[in-house]
């Protein structure tokens, strides 16, 4: 079996890697929790709300997809694996059963803010080890801040 070598050092490497299986996971978890919150909203801006929860959804998924082919292109294997996404998921969990849309709304503000602020940490360990990568996250980060900010003016 043939392994994939990148640029990097081990050292830097390591440091990416790290930072970019952190960044897998947030986005797998922010897909699926979108995706929960899309299926059993309710409410009066329900439309509006349930629409915007699918972009959340598109700009998780295929973010997902960049930062686990860069893992690869640097040697590291990303792991999304459900197990994996279950046991490091750092977003508070949404109820079971039908949500009220005030409630989703302030719920995707809280998880995009602490997947934002962990992604800006990623941001500064990448720095040195890999510009290359920090350029991506920073991609990543505009673009689910941009997400934040709309989903704050909705509340």
């Amino acid at each position: 079996m043939a392994a994939i070598k990148g640029p990097l050092s081990e050292s830097a490497q390591k440091v990416t890697g790290q930072a970019l299986q952190g960044a897998l996971v947030d986005l797998v978890d922010l897909s699926l929790f979108a995706k929960q919150a899309h299926w059993n909203l309710t409410g009066r801006n329900f439309k509006v709300v349930h629409e915007h929860l699918d972009e959340i959804v598109d700009l998780a998924r295929q973010s997902m997809d960049d930062v686990a082919e860069r893992a690869i292109a640097i040697g590291v294997n990303p792991d999304g694996r459900a197990r994996t996404v279950a046991d490091r998921s750092e977003i508070p969990q949404l109820e079971a059963g039908y949500l009220e849309d005030d409630k989703v709304v302030a719920a995707v503000t809280d998880a995009l803010a602490q997947i934002i602020a962990r992604f800006r940490e990623r941001i500064a360990a990448t720095d040195e080890p890999d510009p290359v990568s920090q350029d991506l996250l920073i991609g990543i980060s505009a673009e689910l801040e941009k997400q934040h900010w709309m989903f704050q003016a909705q509340s």
